[in-house]
This record gives C-alpha cells, sequence and structure tokens, in this order.
C-alpha cells in the first residue's frame, strides 16, 4: 500500500511499516497545504493516510472518499512504539474510505 504520513505523524513509524511504501507530506512537499487540499491531493497518489489530527472527522468531509484514514491518539513516538502491532493490524486492516481513530 502506498502511505502518506501528515505533519506531526512520527516518522519512526516508517520502519514498522516496512512493507509499504511510506511517504511523508514533507518529502512530498506538501507541508503548506491545509487539510482539504492536503487530503484531496493525498487521495489522488497514495491509499492510506496517517495522522495525529484528532480533529480531522469534524473539520473536513470524509464521506466519499477512497483515501483510508489513520488517526493516531499521540504525536509521541514512546506513546506509538508501545503499540506498533496495533498500528501495524490497523493499518493492513483499513478499507478504501475508512476512517479509523486508534486509543491507547
Amino acid at each position: 500500500m502506498k502511505i502518506l504520513f501528515d505533519q506531526g505523524t512520527p516518522v519512526p513509524l516508517r520502519q514498522t511499516l516496512a512493507s509499504h511504501t511510506v511517504s511523508t507530506a514533507y518529502e512530498m512537499g506538501w507541508q503548506g497545504l491545509d487539510n482539504g487540499a492536503l487530503l484531496q491531493a493525498a487521495e489522488a497518489a497514495f491509499e492510506v493516510f496517517i495522522t495525529t489530527d484528532q480533529n480531522l472527522r469534524y473539520q473536513q468531509t470524509l464521506t466519499g472518499r477512497r483515501l483510508a484514514i489513520l488517526v493516531l491518539p499521540t504525536t509521541s513516538w514512546p506513546k506509538i512504539q508501545a503499540h506498533l502491532a496495533e498500528v501495524g493490524a490497523a493499518v493492513n486492516g483499513l478499507l478504501p474510505g475508512q476512517l479509523r481513530e486508534l486509543t491507547f
């Protein structure tokens, strides 16, 4: 799967998702895009968007999108690192257009 990390998604998570192609918004040159434009750009090139933006579902219309979105509960790498198996399973289980918010 092609995965895009939003700003704030810890880059070391990329190693856990080594079986996927992972890029960051910064690497794509999209760091200046607002959430709506970023989601539109991501949907054209990626299958999964991983973010730590807890308010994304309230700020954007997500209905009808093909892009699967995974929302992590924190930007803290040590906290995420303690739940890598859960994050990996969530990514692998995402369906097109699905929004999944992890809590841990």
